[in-house]
């Protein structure tokens, strides 16, 4: 029903306005006292539950950060059966990200390009956000996506990502230190070990017992992705998030036309499938069989999500799909997973 009401009308509203929209009615399911309706249709199987980061995750499937930029949806999308929420990019300073038109559905290849460029209200804005989800006795997992803010220069990073861990540690379940966004100049740059390292060690020095861990990119190569790996290990981070968008174009089937006027940007859904699947891997063999690894990128179905699980996930994460599966994608995911469990 929900694919034919895309096919139909939604691929018909500008992207963005289409988002603000779903969030609204998302938002809207909690506060019309639909929780417990809702939840009975979407709830994990307890069998799902995963112990990681000190934390129990009732199912192995987030929401990733990007959807919920401002902390707004965080019990809505947990009413829709995800088991954790990644909210952000967060950045210390608010800012309004960049110039619209900013979001573009490339529908044949089920996939977006985005260079939204952080648009979010502030870290001290989303952590009161986050501290009032707390107070719930039922919600899910909360991380917390930090970024660079883009007024910020480069060479100040670390106290402005210091900032933003000082506000969100404190109530978020984790962290994640994201530095392998294309939408921010400057900002993959600092997955370089020498830039890389002292922002590790401010934000861990802010974190104090929150979990700590780093978002990286699909496109670094094999040494750069060892580097990361090992500089996680030695610093102590309890994680590492494989992958963000791509600025690559490689293997599109749609207009190429449509492409270019797309314009530049990072490329999420199912064609980042084999390189977030690849960089998996490569990150698993890299590590201890119990460092959390959080597996990102064109997971679409449970057979996509089961795969990374087998291929050494501890946790997996999506959101462009959802715009695709609609509302009852995480329910068709972790059912999926829970049959292919049993099978």
């Amino acid at each position: 029903m929900y694919e034919l009401l895309f096919r139909t009308v939604l691929r018909r509203l500008d992207p963005e306005r289409a988002h603000h929209l779903a969030v609204a009615v998302i938002r809207a399911i909690p506060a019309l006292g639909l929780t417990g309706l809702v939840r009975a249709v979407t709830r994990p199987d307890p069998a799902l539950a995963v112990e990681t980061l000190g934390l129990r995750f009732e199912s192995p499937f987030g929401m990733a950060a990007g959807f919920d930029k401002d902390a707004r949806s965080i019990r809505g999308l947990w009413v829709l059966g995800f088991g954790h929420i990644e909210i952000g990019t967060v950045t210390a300073i608010a800012q309004d990200g960049n110039p619209k038109p900013r979001l573009f559905r490339l529908v044949d290849d089920r996939a977006v390009i985005n260079r939204m460029g952080f648009n979010n209200g502030g870290a001290a804005v989303a952590a009161e956000r986050v501290a009032r989800q707390r107070r719930s006795r039922a919600r899910p997992i909360i991380g917390a996506n930090i970024g660079k803010s883009r007024v910020v220069a480069v060479e100040d990073a670390v106290a402005d990502y210091r900032e933003s861990a000082r506000l969100l540690a404190p109530v978020a379940d984790y962290l994640a230190i994201n530095v392998s966004s294309p939408n921010t100049p400057g900002l993959r740059g600092l997955q370089d070990e020498a830039l890389l390292r002292p922002l590790i060690v401010a934000v861990l020095e802010e974190a104090g017992s929150t979990p700590v861990l780093v978002k990286i990119a699909p496109d670094l190569d094999d040494a750069a992705i060892d580097a990361v790996c090992a500089l996680a290990l030695r610093h102590g981070l309890a994680g590492i998030i494989a992958t963000n968008t791509t600025i690559s174009r490689e293997g599109l089937t749609s207009d190429p036309a449509a492409v270019e006027a797309a314009g530049a940007g990072g490329l999420s859904g199912a064609p980042l499938r084999a390189r977030a699947l690849e960089v998996l891997r490569r990150v698993r063999a890299a590590v201890p069989a119990d460092f959390c690894v959080i597996a990102v990128g064109g997971i679409d179905t449970a057979a996509d999500a089961a795969e990374r699980l087998d291929a050494g996930a501890t946790l997996v994460q999506g959101y462009t799909a959802f715009l695709y599966r609609g509302p009852l994608w995480a329910r068709q995911v972790t059912r999926g997973l829970a049959r292919i469990r049993r099978a």
